[in-house]
């Protein structure tokens, strides 16, 4: 089997945003200073990640049965059901056809099923507040629970609501109690849950793969930067500090009423609030306008090439 160039070259840019080009991206310090920048180039090294690796498959696969991606496409699918294969098709071409179609049904799968699964945890928790919980006077979608553990999260659905305990609110000031509140509210109205699903479902997809890990734990970081620039419009930065101190340090939401536990371990948690602390008590930081246009211009190129490739093979 003989390896045309576009399968080749998808491979070979599947390979470098497996591996150099997140690390590399996790360890930059620019992110910090410009976190929807950063979200939207994650975004789009996990889609040319994707769509290189399945796509270097497939084209490999399918160079056999024809001379362009449609008519090979059309050819395989009548070859699947009629038969015979065209005499070129090796037990390589086959494994790579297959392998491509495999990993797209299970990422597809692992989507679905981690977008089920969150919807239903959600549905069933919103059912246990609202027996168990009361509203926050003036705040209606901010609900208090009754159990002396430190909690504070966000649920998102129909409706949204943001969740304090009652063991949390005796912590906090009034001032950080309404950063903690437009923290949280900043989660539901950007709708990050749905980016962290995505980023979840990869990683329980492809466990085995470190970058999956990486990516998730750099978005979530990055999330939580957006959530705290919104807090800070409304309060000072050392009272959003302080407040993201106390609720990461005494942060137990999984142990109320089932909560969403905290899948960090103690040391990632301290790195985070470290990173988030420090990014807020240094003040406001930029990018400048290089490496600002360099960012805008990787992302899309990433989303725009990886396709043109498998289109024109």
């Amino acid at each position: 089997m003989s390896v045309d160039t576009p399968a080749l070259v998808l491979g070979l840019l599947a390979v470098a945003l497996a591996w150099p080009v997140p690390v590399l991206l996790s360890r930059a310090t620019w992110p910090a200073a410009a976190p929807v920048l950063a979200l939207a180039l994650w975004q789009s090294i996990a889609l040319a990640g994707g769509i290189s690796m399945i796509g270097s498959l497939l084209v490999a696969g399918l160079e056999p049965f024809g001379d362009d991606l449609w008519s090979r496409i059309a050819r395989a699918a009548s070859c699947a059901f009629q038969g015979p294969l065209p005499a070129r098709v090796s037990l390589a071409h086959a494994f790579a056809l297959s392998a491509g179609l495999l990993i797209t049904a299970h990422l597809l799968l692992s989507l679905a099923l981690t977008a089920v699964r969150s919807r239903h945890q959600r549905h069933r928790h919103r059912e246990l507040l609202s027996l168990l919980s009361s509203p926050l006077p003036d705040a209606p979608h901010t609900r208090i629970i009754d159990h002396p553990a430190p909690a504070a999260y966000c649920l998102p659905g129909a409706p949204s609501v943001t969740v304090l305990s009652e063991g949390m609110v005796a912590l906090l000031s009034p001032e950080q109690l309404e950063a903690v509140i437009a923290h949280e509210e900043a989660h539901l109205r950007q709708k990050h849950y749905l980016l962290l699903d995505a980023f979840r479902s990869w990683k329980r997809a492809l466990p085995w793969f470190p970058i999956a890990t990486r990516a998730q734990d750099a978005v979530a970081l990055l999330v939580e930067m957006l959530a705290d620039d919104t807090a800070r419009r409304h309060s000072s930065n050392e009272v959003v500090a302080g407040a993201i101190r106390i609720v990461d340090e005494t942060g137990t939401a999984g142990t109320v009423l089932g909560a969403p536990k905290d899948p960090r371990t103690p040391e990632q948690r301290r790195s985070a609030l470290a990173a988030r602390e420090e990014r807020l008590m240094s003040g406001r930081r930029t990018i400048g306008t290089g490496v600002r246009l360099l960012v805008v211009a990787a992302t899309v190129l990433l989303v725009v090439v990886p396709p043109e490739i498998v289109l024109a093979s």
